[in-house]
């Protein structure tokens, strides 16, 4: 039954469901529903899909969430970046329109689901720490500015391509005589009120005493407002026959549930942007998802996300929809609602299926240009210039990573973009890693504590040599700690005992332990004995299973005042006299400080 928990977290929740709780979840259902509906539309567009794509995508998967999932408000369904990238990934192998790119976003979708399972079977959730912060940020940032620049054509009515942001806007650029401006009316308008509608209508209905529940809830149901008035005045002034692009007729019905046709080719061509999406979907999903858990008290596994997710865009292959994830907009308008359980989205998912059998005829005269505002005011918000600064000053760094991502996004691509980003994540933790941080420590007078000689006034010995080093020991730094300890043991001619001072280091693998001998040996040559102090219980366990212990020249101490106290008792001495001193001046660096 344990397994079964495990792996199905609604035998967990569902135990505990009721009238209360379905409540809670029904009333955050309808609201998430009225504004899924023509955001699962416009998304559609973004991918370069019919529109109903993007409601089947938001129908099934919510309910694959809601059995396998583990967030309590998470809103799984189609996103923009995920959007965009399905539209660069599938563009790449057939023309929009065409049934086979149809086909291939299916594909896609299987072929993600597949692999975030697979993920989550074998417990690699902790593969999202592979992407920093920062670069998350400035992907997200650029993919932003990317999707809402795409937008400008449906805004002016022109046709364009592009799939950088260079090719898109030299591509409006040579279309701008052919502005349709009825569109362009209608789209600045969609536009500017659903700008308005985010900013300032929520702050107007609480002025005129409106509840803030009822405040909330129309400021949600904002976009649905746009799509019912631009509709309205597409339908009655005929404005399809003027040259503005509407959505067009949208079958009813539900999607009848098939396997996508298997290409060996095309399957294996898909496999690497599947896997790009499959990891950025993750890492959206599960970032909002612990947010949004932690207000509450709450937790989620991220392995068992993976699966959730995995199961989510399975069932979207399954019903004719694309990849998914869990939406942070959405998810956040789920929450503030009060969806209590995962069962909110199995209640939406009935929300959209009623919508696709009996709304679709309703939006037969829908602009395009009011999806395009849609999308443009959604992704505007993902945009955050301000995290651009606040890392630059703290981080010169994570601000090349940060600025090199954005800069590939906009003018290389989304999958270069992503490609990137994980490159510099990883070169910047191996670079970080390569280079642990060491200090000379010395005793504060009066005390059995050790610190950095350079911040602190502390008493140290000229027989003596302690070296603090403030990361576990691997193969990326084990030549790093060979050369800092020859260095200065060079540097001090004095020096009888080297002690590495070890309480923040939890593991140490075997090319660390190789270079801890290669230490001990020579140190020895020159007449130094190596000791350790503060190690670890585990690590400890590890080094007794080597012969390192037996060859040590040293000794290794329980505690660095142990050790002090046993090689140099007249440091540890005159420390007691509580008057911060330099017994030797020989041991003094000013490298790295703590």
């Amino acid at each position: 039954m344990n397994v079964l928990k495990r792996y199905l977290p609604i035998l967990d929740w569902g135990k505990q469901y009721d009238r209360q709780t379905a409540t809670s979840d029904l009333v955050a259902a309808v609201i998430v529903t009225i504004m899924l509906i023509p955001q699962s539309l416009a998304y559609a567009l973004l991918a370069g899909l019919p529109p109903e794509v993007g409601l089947y995508a938001s129908i099934l998967p919510l309910v694959a969430y809601t059995i396998f999932g583990t967030s309590r408000a998470l809103a799984v369904g189609p996103v923009a970046v995920v959007s965009l990238l399905t539209a660069a990934a599938v563009g790449e192998f057939a023309q929009q329109g065409t049934p086979e790119y149809l086909g291939a976003a299916i594909v896609l979708a299987l072929l993600s689901g597949l692999m975030l399972l697979a993920m989550g079977m074998f417990r690699l959730g902790f593969l999202a720490s592979l992407l920093s912060h920062p670069v998350i940020s400035g992907f997200i940032t650029a993919s932003g500015l990317l999707i809402a620049s795409s937008q400008l054509k449906h805004i002016l009515g022109v046709r364009a391509n592009g799939q950088t942001l260079y090719d898109i806007l030299v591509s409006i650029g040579s279309h701008l005589g052919d502005i349709n401006w009825i569109t362009f009316a209608i789209g600045a308008a969609a536009t500017v009120f659903l700008f308005w509608v985010r900013k300032g209508l929520k702050k107007l209905l609480l002025g005129f005493g409106l509840n803030a529940f009822a405040a909330d809830l129309l400021t949600k149901a904002g976009p649905v407002a746009a799509v019912a008035v631009t509709t309205a005045i597409s339908a009655v002034f005929d404005l399809g026959e003027k040259g503005v692009r509407l959505v067009g007729d949208i079958p009813s019905g539900l999607p009848v549930p098939q396997l996508p046709t298997f290409d060996s080719e095309l399957w294996l061509a898909l496999a690497g942007p599947a896997l790009l999406i499959s990891v950025i979907g993750f890492v959206e999903s599960v970032s909002v998802a612990q947010t949004l858990a932690a207000k509450k008290r709450q937790r989620i596994d991220p392995d068992q996300e993976l699966i959730g997710l995995g199961a989510s865009n399975i069932a979207s292959a399954l019903s004719g929809g694309y990849p998914v994830t869990g939406g942070f907009s959405r998810s956040v308008v789920n929450f503030d609602a009060g969806a209590a359980t995962p069962a909110a989205g199995a209640f939406t998912a009935v929300g959209i299926a009623l919508a696709t059998l009996y709304l679709t005829p309703l939006l037969t005269n829908l602009p395009q240009a009011t999806l395009a505002a849609t999308i443009i005011v959604a992704v505007l918000s993902l945009v955050d210039l301000g995290a651009i600064k606040r890392t630059f000053v703290y981080s010169k760094s994570d601000f090349a990573a940060m600025a090199a991502t954005i800069l590939v996004t906009l003018f290389f691509g989304v999958e270069q973009g992503v490609v990137t980003g994980v490159v510099l994540s990883i070169a910047l933790y191996l670079f970080r890693s390569s280079r642990p941080h060491t200090a000379i420590v010395g005793i504060v007078p009066g005390t059995e504590h050790f610190r950095n000689i350079d911040r602190h006034k502390v008493v140290t010995g000229d027989r003596v040599l302690t070296l603090r080093v403030d990361e576990s020991l691997f193969f990326a730094n084990a030549r790093f700690l060979e050369d800092r300890v020859y260095a200065l043991v060079a540097e001090n001619p004095h020096i009888e005992h080297v002690v590495l001072m070890c309480p923040a280091v939890n593991a140490i693998d075997a090319s660390a332990l190789e270079s801890l001998e290669e230490i001990n040996h020579r140190l020895s040559d020159s007449k130094v004995t190596f000791h350790l102090s503060e190690v670890k219980g585990p690590v400890m366990d590890r080094l007794k299973k080597a012969d390192f212990l037996s060859h040590l020249t040293g000794k290794v101490f329980l505690s660095q005042y142990d050790a002090l106290c046993t090689l140099d008792p007249l440091t540890a001495h005159i420390s007691e006299s509580r008057t911060p001193k330099k017994v030797a001046q020989s041991n003094v660096w000013s490298g790295p400080q703590i």
